[in-house]
C-alpha cells in the first residue's frame, strides 16, 4: 500500500510539473505571437508615416492621417505595454517597454510640431522615432526564438 501511494505521489508530481512547463510554453508562444504582431504594426507604421508625413505638407487630409497614424501608435505601445510577459520573456518585454518609451516621447514630440503648424518630413524621417522602430524591430529574431 505504500509502495502504491509513493508510485502515485510521484506520478502526481510528474503531472503537475509537465502541466506548469505545458502552461508556460503556452504563455511563451502566445507572448511571442502578440509581440510579433506588435513589432508588425510598428514596422507597417514606420513604412506608412514618411510618406504621410510628406503629404502632409501640403494636404490637409494627409495631415489628419498623419495624426491618426500617430495617435493610433500611442495606443498600440500602451497596449502592448500591458501585456503580461512569461518570465521567460521579461527581459525582452523590458526592453520593448524602454524602447516604446522613447517612441511615445518621440511621437508627443512629433504631435506638439503639428500642432504649431511643422510638418517637417526630414525631421519625422530623422528623428528617433524611426531609429527606435528599427531597434524594437531587431528584437524580432529574440522573440521568435522565444516559440523555439
Amino acid at each position: 500500500m505504500k509502495r502504491i501511494f509513493t508510485v502515485f505521489a510521484i506520478v502526481s508530481m510528474v503531472v503537475l510539473s509537465g502541466c506548469s512547463l505545458l502552461g508556460e510554453v503556452n504563455n511563451s508562444l502566445n507572448y511571442a505571437n502578440e509581440a510579433t504582431d506588435y513589432l508588425d504594426k510598428a514596422s507597417q507604421f514606420a513604412e506608412d508615416v514618411p510618406q504621410l508625413a510628406r503629404d502632409a505638407v501640403n494636404n490637409q487630409e494627409a495631415r489628419e492621417n498623419l495624426e491618426t497614424e500617430l495617435k493610433t501608435m500611442k495606443e498600440e505601445i500602451q497596449t502592448f505595454n500591458e501585456t503580461k510577459a512569461p518570465s521567460i520573456a521579461e527581459d525582452i518585454h523590458t526592453q520593448i517597454e524602454e524602447y516604446n518609451a522613447k517612441l511615445s516621447d518621440g511621437i508627443d514630440t512629433y504631435l506638439k510640431n503639428i500642432e504649431n503648424g511643422k510638418y517637417d518630413p526630414a525631421q519625422l524621417e530623422n528623428s528617433e522615432i524611426m531609429q527606435t522602430i528599427n531597434d524594437l524591430t531587431s528584437l524580432m529574431n529574440k522573440i521568435e526564438n522565444l516559440g523555439s
